[in-house]
């Protein structure tokens, strides 16, 4: 019977230097316990001087992991690098401090994404905060035009796809794999939801320690992507990006690329999410 197969693909760096090399033999570990055979993990390694390249070889030669090491100009680029080396039928990223923490993840996954014929498939998450505190990210792929429905370690994407589109747009070095998601809907690819939560993940710091730099990629994001359905100016693109308020003429061709029987449920989701957004700058603001 055919099996497909998965690749994973994890970009690392100086990850001993990092502190990150127990974070790391968890995701190892982890991988090799899936109960899905038919598994390859892809490191590619931005050319490490910290000892990370000798534990990727010890991994390598015990079989667990394929690595590449050369320098690369970020993790967009290191993860489209680990896309043309992916032999799967479909394709996971996780970094280096993430894990499936549920061992039969990936054959529900696969299982889900066959029997639909899925483009890609999206589940919750657990985030683990700066601070050490955890919640659950719950999907929210109706609101995908306003915020990120989900992180990219939460979706298991068909390859094909994938490179129809191109992998990442490097040249959002925070927010690519927003774009990319915003990308997949407005394409027209199906994805499904796993109605389970398979996946653990550290929330990244990067899009908060340079907020400003996340702020002009949003905004460029949204420029780029909607500026073909509806003429988006500054003033609409930065009410867009601060409060999610999005122009009713435009929403009206956003929601098309759902079915038509989430047409109400696509608008009440985005009136709550524009609610949300809206009073949460009203009260910083008031804290000023």
């Amino acid at each position: 019977m055919y099996e497909p197969e998965v690749s994973i693909i994890t970009p690392t760096y100086n990850i001993v230097e990092n502190g990150q090399s127990d974070d790391f033999t968890l995701l190892i570990n982890l991988l090799n316990r899936q109960t899905y055979e038919y598994v390859e993990h892809i490191v590619i390694d931005n050319a490490s001087t910290d000892g990370t390249q000798v534990i990727l070889k010890e991994y390598k030669n015990a079989g667990y992991l394929s690595f590449f090491s050369e320098p690369d100009r970020g993790k967009y680029d290191a993860m489209n690098k680990g896309l043309l080396r992916a032999k799967g039928k479909y394709v996971g990223f996780l970094s280096c401090d993430d894990f499936y923490h549920d061992i039969t993840g990936l054959a529900d996954v696969v299982n889900v994404m066959e029997s639909e014929d899925a483009d890609f498939c999206f589940f919750p998450s657990y985030c683990c905060q700066p601070d050490g505190s955890v919640f659950q990210f719950v999907p929210a792929m109706l609101n995908v035009f306003q915020v990120a429905p989900c992180p990219r370690q939460a979706v298991i994407f068909k390859k094909s796809v994938l490179n129809d589109m191109r992998g990442f747009d490097e040249k959002f070095k925070l927010l690519a794999d927003y774009d990319l998601m915003i990308r997949l809907v407005l394409q027209g690819y199906r994805g499904v939801l796993f109605d389970g939560n398979i996946v653990t993940y550290k929330m990244g710091v990067e899009a908060m320690k340079h907020s400003v730099q996340a702020e002009a990629e949003c905004n460029h994001i949204f420029y780029k992507n909607y500026k073909p359905l509806y003429p988006v100016n500054n003033e609409i693109l930065d009410r867009m990006v601060k409060i999610s308020e999005i122009p009713k003429p435009l929403l009206d061709k956003l929601v098309k690329c759902f079915p038509d029987e989430d047409y109400d449920l696509f608008f009440e989701r985005y009136q709550q999410m524009y609610n949300i957004r809206k009073d949460a700058a009203k009260n910083l603001r008031n804290q000023r």
